[in-house]
């Protein structure tokens, strides 16, 4: 398979891990939030979150590479190294995660019922907050822009970081946690 080696930390593609998985070589873990996984995630993958990630929960199969995946590959790398801390000989992540999946044109199961994503909740979470901040702002107190500086400030750190603490944080609503599997 065509993997990079770093540190017992191998880098799946998409293509590598296609044929992994058509030949039953491969045990593959989804380590996105329940939601997430509802929505789509690559058929024949096992749901262990990062958010509550717990090694005790990945299948021990002796005759499989275990790969793990995410949206962009930076959680399963998390998700990676934890295992690789914990005494793991070798572990193996999709580079790119969930995109390079979907943009090899590689097949999803889609549930029609699951939540909305992630991220469209965080975008009309952070853009609700904005315009209530702003209006607020202009009708009773600038002292109400301070919630739009603040929201727009946590968006530039998401994306400079790839961490969005508004997304985790909707991640924990009940109906977040829900896999519909």
């Amino acid at each position: 398979m065509s993997t990079s080696q770093l540190n017992s930390l191998q880098t799946l593609t998409a293509d590598a891990l296609k044929q992994g998985l058509d030949n039953g070589s491969i045990t593959l873990i989804d380590v996105r939030e329940p939601g997430e996984f509802a929505g789509e995630h690559i058929p024949g993958a096992i749901l262990v979150p990062l958010s509550k990630f717990d090694r005790r929960q990945i299948p021990q199969t002796g005759d499989t590479q275990l790969v793990l995946y995410c949206r962009t590959g930076n959680r399963s790398e998390i998700a990676a190294q934890k295992l690789l801390d914990a005494g793991y000989d070798s572990v193996a992540h999709l580079a790119n995660g969930m995109g390079a999946w979907q943009q090899a044109g590689y097949p999803t199961m889609v549930n029609p019922n699951a939540p909305i994503s992630l991220m469209r909740q965080v975008q009309i979470v952070a853009g609700s907050l904005v315009v209530t901040g702003t209006v607020l702002g202009a009708l009773v107190s600038p002292w109400w822009l301070l919630l739009s500086g603040f929201v727009g400030s946590g968006l530039v750190f998401a994306g400079a970081t790839d961490t969005c603490m508004l997304g985790m944080l909707l991640a924990k609503l009940p109906y977040n946690q829900r896999s519909l599997g």
